[in-house]
C-alpha cells in the first residue's frame, strides 16, 4: 500500500517536545501545506527539560520554555503550519494520563482534521544507540487512544459534550517510527524546508549537522521505493468519505474486468 498522493484538507500534528514534529514529519507537512493543507501543531510540552548546561538550573527551565517555543513557531512558519497550539505539560514528566487524552480529545473535535499524525506508542528503541524518549511514548498513547475512541464517541467526556465540543472521526492516523510502514510519502521536493524547519530549533542541535542526518535517514526510508527521500508511516485508514469508496469501487472494478 501506498498512499503517497493523499493529501487531507485539514491535518493535525501531535508530538511531545518542540522539534520532534521536525524529526519525523516535517517533509510530509510541508509537502500536504504547499497543496493547501490546513496544519495545526500540537506541542504538549514546551521542551522545558531540554539543556544540560551546567550553568542553568530549574530558575532557566521558564526561560527555555520560552526560547523553545519561538524555535518552533519559526520551524512550523517555514513548513507553512496554520496553528500552533501549547499545552504547555512538564517536560520529561509526561504521562498517558486522562486529562492529557481529555485535552487532546478537546482539539480533534475543535479543529476537525482528517488526518493526525503520532509517534509510535511502542517504541523503546531505535538501532543499536538511541533509546526513545518516555515523553514520546506518552504523547503518542494519548494522542492514539483520543483519535479513538474519544474523540469519536459522544459520551465520552460529556462535559466537552456540553461545553459545544462535537464528535469528531479522524479519517487517517499517521503513526510514524515503526517497523510495520505501510506507507511511504515522498519528500524529495521538501527535503530542504524539512532541513530548513530543523534548523530553527538551535538549543538543541547543530545547524550544519542535522541536515546530513536528515538526508541520510530520509535516503534510506526511501530505499527501494522508487523515491530519493521519503518519510516512512503506519497509517491506519479509520474513515472512508463517498469519495474514496468511489474510486476504491471503481479500482476493483477495473481490477476485475482486466
Amino acid at each position: 500500500m501506498n498512499n503517497n498522493e493523499y493529501i487531507p484538507q485539514r491535518a493535525m500534528s501531535i508530538h511531545a517536545h518542540p522539534d520532534d514534529q521536525e524529526f519525523t514529519v516535517g517533509g510530509t507537512l510541508a509537502k500536504w501545506a504547499k497543496a493547501g493543507c490546513e496544519i495545526i501543531s500540537v506541542v504538549i510540552t514546551s521542551g522545558d527539560s531540554g539543556s544540560n548546561d551546567p550553568a542553568k538550573d530549574g530558575s532557566h527551565k521558564q526561560e527555555l520554555a520560552e526560547l523553545r517555543e519561538q524555535e518552533q513557531l519559526a520551524a512550523n512558519d517555514i513548513l507553512g503550519v496554520r496553528e500552533t497550539v501549547f499545552l504547555r505539560y512538564p517536560d520529561g514528566e509526561l504521562e498517558p494520563t486522562i486529562a492529557l487524552r481529555k485535552d487532546l480529545t478537546r482539539l480533534i473535535r475543535q479543529y476537525k482534521p482528517d488526518t493526525v499524525s503520532v509517534g509510535n506508542p511502542e517504541a523503546w528503541f531505535y538501532g543499536d544507540e538511541y533509546v526513545n524518549h518516555p515523553d514520546h511514548r506518552a504523547a503518542a498513547q494519548a494522542a492514539c487512544e483520543a483519535v479513538f475512541p474519544s474523540a469519536g464517541s459522544r459520551l465520552m467526556f460529556v462535559d466537552l459534550l456540553a461545553a459545544g465540543y462535537e464528535p469528531h472521526d479522524v479519517k487517517r492516523l499517521y503513526i510514524h517510527g515503526t517497523e510495520k510502514s505501510n506507507t511511504w510519502v515522498d519528500i524529495t521536493e521538501t527535503m530542504d524546508i524539512k532541513i530548513k524547519a530543523l534548523q530553527q530549533h538551535l538549543s538543541q542541535i547543530n545547524p550544519d549537522e542535522v541536515g546530513k542526518w536528515m538526508l541520510e535517514w530520509a535516503e534510506q526510508e526511501a530505499k527501494d521505493k522508487g523515491m530519493k527521500y521519503a518519510e516512512s508511516y503506519k497509517v491506519m485508514i479509520l474513515k472512508r468519505d463517498e469519495e474514496e469508496k468511489s474510486k476504491e469501487e471503481m479500482a476493483e472494478q477495473s481490477g476485475s474486468e482486466g
